[in-house]
């Protein structure tokens, strides 16, 4: 290592040399170091195996580590015992390289920490079975959640609450009851429900007596002042307590209702505050997701650190699991005075962070150098690409393209499904602006849903089915 300055060997196939020499070019002008390409005797570079580089890889002198393909299957450390020096895998898409080396270099994000507390809550519980309750539960609390709600049913009066209650808490969760029956919540709370939704005026003289903590709301949602006779009441008693000036939906006073949230703050800076969201996810016909993101960012500046969340229907269905990416990331970005970009890109579902694209240049050299029957799927924002040793078909309709591929190749079954699989998927990604790399799972964010595609496929692999999308 000439003067500190690390050298890096490049390993690709010969498919892949022109675009993988391109790419670095840039980073030459952005990395400090020195770096090398190894073309080796294999056209597709996502083939390589460690046994077979053993066999066929040299390593130049002065070499500081080595960057296979990211698709390189087998034990990285049995080259490394034998050439001295780290070798590791890049990403499985060769143009994510500047990036790759970018995250290298970038401060690690810790969004370990967080201060606002779900509230995750069990809607129509007293209708649940017992394993029905203890399922949902768990659920939410893999989810993220710190406390899981009974959702009572108003007027009922269920005897099966305690009992549901008693299991909760038996099985560790801790519980709120949201419910204005009075023999519901102290049978509730014997059971082991620390805190009640919620308490005005109505029902302030029997709550005061409740050993548990209370939520407070207006008496008149449109005047927080409506909460004082009700907070000295119940500070007097000794009763803890939290507010929930209310959120309401989005035309019927949803920003005077935050401008609500920010007064109750002014007003009373010593207690805490609860929001719930229910009222702006479940009633917006909209993707929970973004929605979620502000309202906790609201709540992270204005110091609410409890938020009541359900997830009924199905938009907002992941609402508990969302809500714990954001607690996390706006904390991390408030107390770093750093904007919420490039930190996390969980929530990041629809599109994607980022986009590859390549030129029709590379695409048309690529396709009149394949010499196999093995078929790549390309998706770019033109249109789609399908091309082995037979041809290469373009468009924007993915049957048209099979109809070609079909006339000009012979496909078995298996290999027609798999190929009407991946175009199938490179079309999802092309219509939504996702990055498509043939044989890896589209990316949802958080909710993406990994598979095992080299190994759940192998049937096909032994039909000769290696596409490899950005690492041909």
């Amino acid at each position: 290592m000439a003067g500190g300055t690390e050298r890096i060997l490049f390993v690709t196939g010969k498919l892949a040399e022109s675009s993988l020499r391109q790419v670095l070019g840039e980073l030459r002008e952005r990395q400090a170091f020195e770096l090398d390409v190894a073309v080796l005797g294999i056209n597709v570079a996502a083939l390589m195996h460690v046994k077979w580089l053993l066999q066929k890889l040299d390593v130049p002198p002065g070499i500081t580590r080595v960057l296979l393909p990211g698709w390189c299957q087998g034990d990285l450390s049995l080259l490394e015992a034998k050439h001295g020096i780290p070798f590791e895998r890049g990403p499985k898409d060769l143009r994510e390289l500047p990036r790759y080396f970018d995250q290298q270099h970038q401060r690690q994000v810790d969004l370990s920490r967080y201060d606002i507390e779900i509230i995750a809550e069990i809607n129509h519980a007293p209708l649940l079975e017992r394993h029905e309750l203890l399922a949902q539960a768990r659920r939410y609390r893999e989810q993220g959640a710190d406390r899981i709600d009974y959702g009572c049913v108003a007027g009922t009066g269920s005897p099966a609450t305690a009992e549901h209650i008693r299991l909760l808490v038996s099985e560790g969760y801790r519980v709120s009851i949201d419910s204005f029956d009075r023999q519901e919540v102290e049978q509730g709370v014997a059971a082991g429900a620390d805190l009640v939704l919620s308490c005005n005026s109505t029902n302030v003289d029997w709550l005061s007596q409740v050993d548990a903590e209370l939520v407070v709301v207006p008496d008149d949602f449109h005047d927080v002042a409506s909460m004082n006779p009700v907070i000295d009441r119940l500070q007097a008693s000794g009763r803890a307590i939290r507010l929930d000036p209310i959120l309401e939906p989005i035309g019927f006073g949803f920003f005077r209702s935050l401008q609500r949230y920010a007064r109750t703050r002014e007003l009373w800076p010593e207690h805490p505050v609860l929001m719930g969201v229910g009222n702006v996810t479940e009633l917006s016909e909209v993707d929970s997701a973004g929605v979620n993101f502000l309202l906790i960012a609201i709540c992270q500046e204005l110091n609410i650190h409890s938020v009541l969340t359900t997830q009924v229907i199905n938009w907002a269905c992941d609402s508990v699991r969302e809500i714990a990416v954001c607690r996390r990331l706006i904390k991390y970005a408030l107390d770093q005075r750093q904007i919420p970009k490039h930190l996390d890109s969980s929530l990041v579902r629809l599109r994607d962070p980022y986009l590859y694209a390549h030129t029709a240049e590379e695409l048309s050299l690529l396709a009149s150098r394949l010499k196999d029957p093995n078929f790549r799927i390309f998706a770019e924002q033109a249109g789609l690409h399908l091309m082995n040793r037979d041809g290469h078909w373009q468009g924007t309709d993915p049957f048209d393209l099979m109809r070609r591929a079909l006339a000009a190749s012979s496909i078995d079954p298996a290999h027609a499904f798999y190929l009407g699989y991946e175009l199938a998927r490179a079309e999802t990604a092309r219509q939504l602006g996702k990055q498509y790399v043939q044989d890896e799972p589209l990316r949802w964010g958080n909710l993406t849903m990994e598979k095992s595609s080299r190994a759940d496929r192998h049937a096909f692999r032994e039909c000769g089915l290696q596409g490899e999308g950005g690492n041909p």
